[in-house]
């Protein structure tokens, strides 16, 4: 009989700094103890470029589960998308090229939406700045950014900050933030075509609240305990 291997991943399961908040070293762990005393056993890195991520980057569950079934470091999309960024390579791709030189040619707007953090799962800053560069580049007169507040891999109050520092960037290109809706509605995952309505409404028919100062229509939604 040939021996064989279970691969099993206990998500949330870590090794801490054994201190008062390590719930895991606090717990009564009798049999995972056993199995460290026993079994020849080591620690992987989780997270940064040990798993295919910027440097300094926290993993996930994602990023993880996907190196481990590799069974090797799996640079993510976040990382190959950076060095576009970073040496330009970004300007050749096929889809950027045809977008913007439609938009430039037909005099057209670009519109861009998608989650606006520094979450680095779904998100980058920098890469919605470099777009905003390239619109420039193209000379499109008006480019329009739908932004999706995260919440979720960022600080559910962070918002604020990040559209700040976009309303900063786009004052050196023709970028302008058109609107502001949380992942909650415009990234439903639940088939929850109530939520997804709201978002759908805000980009196609400019349904909701209306505001001309993004930054204090934020602050009064938090205070509310609307987060982002």
């Amino acid at each position: 009989m040939k021996k064989k291997a279970l691969l099993m991943i206990l998500d949330g399961w870590g090794i801490g700094n054994h201190g008062k908040t390590d719930v895991i070293y606090n717990t009564p762990t009798p049999y995972w103890d056993y199995l460290l005393k026993t079994y020849p056993n080591s620690q992987l890195q989780a997270s940064g470029e040990n798993v295919g991520l910027p440097d300094g980057q926290m993993g996930n569950s994602e990023v993880g589960h996907l190196n481990i079934g590799a069974g090797r470091v799996v640079y993510q999309d976040l990382v190959k998308i950076n060095l576009a960024c970073r040496d330009n390579s970004i300007l050749k791709n096929p889809g950027i090229v045809s977008a913007f030189s439609y938009a430039k040619e037909k005099g057209k707007s670009i519109h861009f939406m998608g989650l606006t953090s520094d979450g680095g799962v779904h998100s980058s800053l920098d890469h919605l700045f470099k777009l905003c560069d390239i619109a420039k580049e193209y000379e499109i007169e008006n480019t329009y950014i739908h932004c999706f507040m995260d919440g979720r891999d960022t600080d559910p109050k962070s918002g604020k900050g990040f559209i700040e520092q976009l309303d900063a960037h786009c004052k050196a290109t023709t970028g302008r933030i058109a609107s502001i809706v949380g992942r909650y509605y415009a990234m439903d995952r639940d088939k929850r075509w109530e939520r997804v309505k709201e978002g759908y409404d805000l980009l196609v028919n400019g349904t909701g609240k209306k505001a001309t100062d993004m930054l204090q229509a934020m602050q009064e939604s938090y205070d509310e305990g609307v987060t982002d």
